[in-house]
């Protein structure tokens, strides 16, 4: 019965780690470099909001257009085959002058394809950093998936170890199966994290604008970054400088002044001009004979803009101009919080990472391996061993989570900030 137990658990152990092998082969590198030259070449929310710019550019080209002007033809029979009253032809161009109003149109136009560029590279730098984050969310997943695949090798070594024990009598028969039922729940965990492990790769996809259903792109690089320091003054100035979203509000208080522009010069009257010809035949009735003859007219027509003493649309336009000049200084409040609060954050993350890297992690590495040497000895039990285990696994996860916390800090202090100096390496 021993020997059958023995041989059973080293099968049972070894068809886990061939499962556990087989995924293995369908994945391929990726650099962090490569991956945001991809992001930016094809990601396809990002090609959507640079048609953005397209549009507005097209509506410039159509704000240039002037009124076309009008022609009209006239002719007119005075029953002349009948009482001889002669016949005519009139000719008429006319056209309308809009006053001031098609270079205020030009204007807004290009006012608001400032607007979509400005927004479309506040667009980007969103994208970029929320791309990056979920680049290292996946080194996260990859890293946390090493602790279990440890985790469970270890746990598999104390169960092979402990069937040879059980065989040869050193220890009790519930004691093996402990250890190897131990050795199955880490291994469920195990797959559990490769799961998630290879849904975080196929996400990558939804950045890159990249779909491969055989293969998955796994990003290379570690979670700890060099240490930045940051001088405050500098920083706010630099995000007041640099920040895209600002640069889009204050282009939103171009277009608002410029829309009230358009809304003033709307006031000023269209003043139409027609210049035409007429040429009349002659008359031959007895009664009032008249000679052909040729006749030219000029006109202007000017609107009495009574509608004026209406000066509710540009009170409206005044009134949307001083609220996104409002919303600008707002903005500027909240960049500023925002870096501060973000610079905070990101120290405190920095003294985190710090205190696991001066020996925390070190530490709980060496009371595991003291652990498991007693357990060999048979001077402890095996649930010393397993809760050492499992400390040292939270512990080491949490080191991960928070190396993890510490860049997208510095990520978002970076984006918040408007710098970008991200390496992953």
């Amino acid at each position: 019965m021993k020997r059958s137990f023995l041989v059973t658990t080293i099968l049972w152990l070894g068809c886990f780690a061939v499962h556990s092998q087989t995924l293995e082969t369908m994945q391929q590198s990726i650099d962090y470099r490569t991956y945001i030259e991809w992001v930016w070449q094809q990601n396809l929310g990002y090609a959507a909001e640079k048609l953005n710019v397209s549009v507005a550019a097209a509506e410039v080209k159509a704000a240039r257009i002037f009124n076309d002007p009008a022609i009209s033809v006239e002719y007119a029979d005075n029953d002349d085959r009948r009482i001889q009253m002669g016949r005519s032809v009139s000719v008429e161009l006319s056209r309308t002058f809009s006053l001031g109003k098609r270079s205020a149109g030009i204007g807004l136009a290009e006012s608001e394809k400032a607007l979509a560029e400005a927004l479309l590279e506040d667009y980007f730098h969103i994208l970029r950093a929320e791309a990056s984050l979920a680049y290292l969310e996946t080194i996260k997943q990859s890293e946390l998936y090493r602790v279990k695949e440890s985790s469970y090798e270890s746990i598999r070594r104390l169960a092979e170890g402990d069937s040879i024990k059980y065989a040869l009598g050193k220890i009790t028969y519930t004691d093996a199966v402990q250890s190897k039922l131990e050795a199955g729940m880490v291994y469920n965990d195990l797959m559990q994290a490769q799961t998630e492990l290879y849904n975080s790769y196929s996400s990558l996809g939804l950045w890159t604008g990249v779909f491969s259903h055989d293969t998955l792109y796994c990003p290379v690089g570690r979670l700890k970054m060099n240490n930045r320091a940051f001088d405050t003054e500098q920083l706010l100035q630099t995000a007041l400088t640099n920040r895209a979203d600002l640069t889009a509000i204050m282009k939103s208080t171009e277009v608002a002044q410029k829309t009230l522009k358009v809304v003033k010069r709307e006031r000023n009257p269209d003043i139409d001009w027609a210049v035409g010809y007429n040429f009349n035949t002659e008359v031959r009735n007895e009664i009032a004979p008249a000679p052909k003859f040729k006749g030219i007219t000029v006109g202007l027509s000017v609107p009495l803009k009574f509608s004026n003493l209406n000066r509710g649309a540009v009170r409206a336009a005044e009134y949307r101009m001083r609220q996104a000049e409002i919303n600008y200084r707002q903005a500027e409040l909240e960049v500023q919080t925002s870096v501060m609060q973000s610079l905070r954050r990101y120290l405190s993350l920095q003294e985190q990472v710090k205190q696991y890297d001066e020996g925390l992690l070190e530490n709980a590495k060496l009371v595991i391996e003291g652990k498991i040497y007693s357990y060999d000895r048979g001077e402890i039990s095996l649930l010393e061993v397993l809760d050492a285990r499992r400390t040292y696994d939270e512990l080491h996860a949490s080191y991960i989570e928070t190396s993890f916390s510490c860049a997208a800090a510095l990520i978002e202090l970076e984006r918040n900030a408007g710098i970008w100096d991200i390496i992953v390496e």
